[in-house]
């Protein structure tokens, strides 16, 4: 269940996934009971303390500009984390020499100012993304990578300057996300990242190597409080029993 909460000026997104328990009379047909069991709380009685603390936790203000973004949908929420079914969607990328690092980052942005085989201008998306195929320490396998407008084709983008950006289409696929405000660090995303995968083993879930760090909201503009950064770690599957 999805719902924005319309009291709020910032009408935050309220996501609940779990299951319905109803009651049948077997005489008349009629429902007699109906209880929800949330994903991520343990305690689901009516009254619930734990509850309206999940509740009032998806009021968070978090800054997420008003540009298109990857679709997703969420399959399950839990109390830390998310698991999300994302729609294939383009990325151009490049380089990086660590995770918090900015070498890369300027080929990607020169890509869509225009610095690309026809001179053309690329709208701007959210979020930016860094990416790992190992662990956040490492200095091989980082990229820095731009979504692309979701309309857009490898066929019908112009191509990257050579030497300095690649295009990339990324597959659709199950994704367990965090998400944080503040000032990303490294020692920060790290301890994200370790949240994210014990809480995902204890759930029974199977994370694969490496992981992503999406930040929505330009540093320079933005007061960290109110960012919106997610660490996101690949599921090997998911099945909503």
């Amino acid at each position: 269940m999805t719902m924005q909460f319309a009291l709020l000026p910032w009408r935050p997104e309220l996501v609940f996934t779990g299951t319905s328990v109803m009651g049948i009379n077997p005489t008349t047909g009629k429902f007699i009971s109906h209880v929800d069991y949330w994903d991520s709380i343990k305690d689901n009685n009516y009254f619930s303390v734990e509850a309206l603390g999940d509740l009032l936790k998806q009021l968070q203000y978090f800054k997420t500009p008003d540009l298109e973004t990857p679709k997703y949908r969420v399959l399950k929420r839990a109390k830390i984390y998310e698991v999300r079914d994302y729609e294939p969607f383009i990325v151009v990328e490049s380089q990086g020499d660590r995770f918090t690092g900015s070498k890369g980052f300027k080929n990607v942005t020169n890509y869509i100012f225009g610095e690309n085989s026809t001179g053309e201008k690329i709208r701007m998306t959210t979020p930016v993304i860094t990416s790992t195929v190992d662990s956040i320490s490492s200095t091989s396998g980082v990229s820095i990578q731009i979504v692309l407008p979701l309309k857009s084709s490898l066929s019908s983008l112009p191509a990257p300057s050579p030497g300095t950006a690649t295009l990339r289409e990324l597959p659709g696929s199950f994704v367990a996300a965090i998400k944080f405000s503040g000032e990303a660090t490294e020692e920060l995303v790290k301890d994200k990242e370790v949240l994210l995968r014990s809480a995902l083993v204890a759930d029974g879930l199977c994370p694969k190597p490496g992981f992503m760090l999406a930040r929505y909201n330009d540093p320079g503009r933005t007061w960290s409080w109110i960012r919106r950064n997610e660490v996101l770690v690949m599921l090997e599957e998911f099945d909503l029993k």
